[in-house]
């Protein structure tokens, strides 16, 4: 599978994002971002059967998700080249206050670009950028060899949240549930013993007085 997903953020900020599919990307994408590391960087995150690539620099990262068949040279060097796109279209200034999407005009570059390096994996510009994907290689493998060492766990983590989030939905539904079921239990009781309490009553008088209409004490009075 290609690049399917791209976006550029400042933190966790997404300035400029572009999907050619749907699915639930975005969602761990915004775990990853909330999750980097200060400072310049390159690294590859593990999800399920995907990659999460990125590349930090001067605080903006930019991030593609693609299958982990598609290899690590086509996504950094087309991450390389929207860095560059993106540095020239943007000063620094306005890259560095932009408020959430506020760049999101950059999207169709991403498309352009995204397509570009999808279908022509042997272009000129590759080949340019490839010195700069040498020079990280050997720290490349090794951050990826410590996510795929984690991949699982990372999977994990996703996976309890959800799990979590759903637990205290039904934890939640089940109180409500027996708080509900307990007021009933309550009420009926309460019903049941001013009911029980009404007819000891009535019998007592009734004792005294006759029955049914506790006729005896009417005419005493009388």
């Amino acid at each position: 599978m290609p690049i399917i997903y791209a976006l550029v953020a400042r933190r966790a900020i997404i300035l400029a994002e572009h999907a050619s599919t749907t699915g639930n990307f975005q969602q761990v994408t915004q775990h990853i971002l909330e999750r980097l590391p200060e400072g310049d960087s390159k690294m590859t995150f593990v999800y399920d059967r995907y990659l999460f690539h990125y590349v930090t620099h001067n605080n903006i990262t930019f991030l593609c998700l693609a299958d982990d068949g598609f290899g690590r040279r086509i996504p950094f060097a087309f991450l390389e080249d929207l860095r560059e796109k993106f540095e020239k279209a943007y000063s620094a200034d306005r890259a560095q206050s932009a408020i959430a999407y506020g760049l999101n005009e950059f999207s169709k570059v991403i498309d352009a670009q995204m397509t570009h390096f999808n279908s022509d994996a042997t272009s000129d510009r590759f080949r340019q950028v490839q010195g700069e994907i040498d020079q990280v290689r050997d720290v490349m493998v090794h951050n990826i060899e410590k996510v795929l060492e984690r991949g699982d766990r990372i999977e994990i983590l996703v996976d309890k949240t959800d799990s979590l989030n759903a637990t205290s939905f039904a934890f939640r539904s089940r109180s409500t549930a027996l708080r509900r079921q307990q007021w009933w239990k309550n009420t009926r009781l309460t019903v049941i013993i001013a009911v029980v309490s009404l007819m000891l009553v009535y019998f007592f008088v009734g004792a005294q007085c006759g029955f049914p209409g506790f006729g005896k004490c009417f005419v005493s009075l009388s």
